[in-house]
């Protein structure tokens, strides 16, 4: 298939733009001018948008894709009122404007990708903070696409990640630093429940969506929602133990130094329903082994 994918700078995409590509898919990848694009294939095709609507739906209309796989956002676990602008350009206007031009070029599918924190204390909808305010929005303005245009809608909902390449400011990655230089580090009372996924899991979940929306004649996807969750869910310091017994390493963590967050996710989203046809494969534990390895 022809598909066009977004945000392919950042870690979860990245790796799926490879995937893609090795199960010989045509892959377009849209990027922000002044992006730093030399992580993603040689492969991929690249269109630079510059936020001209006309030259989008050029592209799409020469490039006649058959879908779309949205994981381009901005995250900000909190904003200023200076960020204001920059959210809603990145994770409403964006995405608003790729729904606009996949359906003028009879795309036949959009997969977006949401997040857990729009379900704090696991409600239908209560939203951990404006990041996740703004993509229950897009979810709004998308509807009008899915239910007025021949175009399938579908969101896959992600909480945290890790995997091999992760450069981001982690836990994982916070915890090796901590465990190769031997010092002290002050976190929360860490009673916080935490759902972490393998980027392999991940990415199986995305093909598998794929594979499913692509091949749904019926659009029983249209309009529906889905999660990436782990089978294993434990507390921070739980947590903190299954990455010393993977790595062998020591944490020096002062537990309860720290205060927890303003609107701290103590239980994450339960209500979730996994896609169809997918399981986790790699255990929690393994992967951790995985990622010290490589």
């Amino acid at each position: 298939m022809k598909i066009v994918i977004t945000g392919a700078t950042g870690f979860v995409a990245n790796v799926l733009v490879d995937k893609l590509l090795q199960e010989n898919h045509q892959v377009y990848a849209i990027v922000r001018e002044h992006s730093n694009t030399s992580s993603i294939s040689k492969e991929a095709q690249l269109f630079v948008d510059k936020g001209d609507s006309t030259a989008l739906n050029s592209f799409f209309e020469e490039v006649q894709p058959d879908g779309v796989v949205h994981l381009a956002s901005l995250f900000l676990a909190q904003h200023n009122s200076e960020d204001i602008d920059s959210l809603i350009n990145s994770n409403i206007l964006f995405g608003t404007r790729l729904l606009e031009a996949a359906s003028k070029s009879k795309t036949r599918w959009f997969v977006n990708t949401g997040t857990f924190w729009q379900h704090y204390d696991d409600e239908d909808y209560n939203p951990v903070n404006l990041y996740a305010a703004t993509k229950q929005a897009f979810d709004v303005m998308a509807k009008f696409y899915y239910e007025t245009q021949n175009i399938d809608f579908v969101t896959l909902k992600l909480n945290d990640t890790f995997g091999e390449g992760d450069t981001r400011k982690k836990v994982f990655n916070l915890w090796r630093s901590l465990a190769e230089s031997g010092e002290s580090l002050g976190m929360s009372p860490g009673e916080q429940i935490i759902d972490i996924s393998y980027i392999e899991n991940i990415i199986d979940a995305y093909m598998q969506l794929i594979e499913n929306i692509s091949s749904d004649t019926e659009h029983s996807y249209n309009g529906k929602s889905f999660a990436v969750k782990a089978d294993e869910r434990m507390s921070l310091k739980e947590l903190a133990k299954v990455y010393e017994k993977a790595t062998g390493s020591t944490l020096n963590i002062v537990w309860g130094e720290r205060p927890y967050r303003d609107r701290e996710v103590m239980s994450p989203w339960t209500q979730g329903v996994v896609v169809p046809g997918w399981k986790q494969q790699v255990s929690l534990e393994d992967a951790i082994s995985r990622v010290i390895k490589n």
